[in-house]
């Protein structure tokens, strides 16, 4: 996977200079949208040098594909954390846990309703910004790289078998839940109830033919 940064910060006042700057890019993706978010008013509000910002980020662009990363980290994390104390009895319900969390950070987390996992969307829900379904990889849409990832670390939780077959079904699942968590949150900001049950219905179903 290529680095969106131009640099990796290594003392701790850079990698805090860097947290900021997303920190304020994801308030203002929330404010003012995408479309008028400039490098100029997230150096000013993470109180950086224009310079610092330029050392760390080739453009808004670049600053935008790092956001998403680490909100994709973020939400990984969010599942192995709570993966432990979750008593899950059945696949189902580690789908059920990936899809709260991601409706959870849809509802809470600074910027994710605009730009989750690469996509930016001009609204919450979308339609998504042209040039954005690479963000996390260049040579890879996002939901390809999502569900490596997820595959990764709920492969030994899965009861099933390891190759091509598993590898498509849980991309198709990722692409259906996308679309429909979509549908969810352009019918209700909120991210619609009796869609996102749907939701998860639909995935249960699609995953039986392929999971034990």
């Amino acid at each position: 996977m290529t680095s969106t940064l131009r640099r990796r910060p290594a003392q701790r006042r850079s990698v805090e200079r860097v947290e900021r700057m997303l920190d304020e890019c994801a308030i203002l993706l929330d404010e003012v949208g995408y479309e008028a978010l400039t490098t100029k008013e997230v150096a000013r509000r993470a109180e950086v040098p224009i310079g610092t910002f330029y050392q760390f980020f080739h453009d808004k662009q670049g600053l935008v594909r790092a956001l998403a990363r680490r909100n994709l980290e973020a939400f990984l994390q969010r599942i192995v954390e709570r993966i432990p104390a979750a008593e899950l009895g059945h696949w189902t319900d580690l789908v059920d846990l990936a899809i709260d969390e991601f409706v959870d950070m849809k509802r809470t987390t600074p910027g994710f309703a605009v730009l989750d996992f690469g996509e930016v969307f001009s609204a919450p829900g979308g339609p998504a910004v042209g040039g954005s379904r690479k963000a996390l990889d260049e040579t890879h849409e996002n939901n390809v790289v999502v569900a490596e990832r997820l595959r990764a670390v709920t492969l030994e939780l899965l009861d099933a078998p390891v190759g091509p077959g598993l590898d498509r079904a849980l991309l198709v699942a990722v692409e259906a839940t996308d679309a429909v968590l979509k549908l969810a949150f352009r019918a209700d900001p909120g991210g619609d109830p009796a869609l996102i049950a749907e939701c998860k219905q639909l995935v249960h179903r699609y995953l039986a033919d392929h999971l034990p």
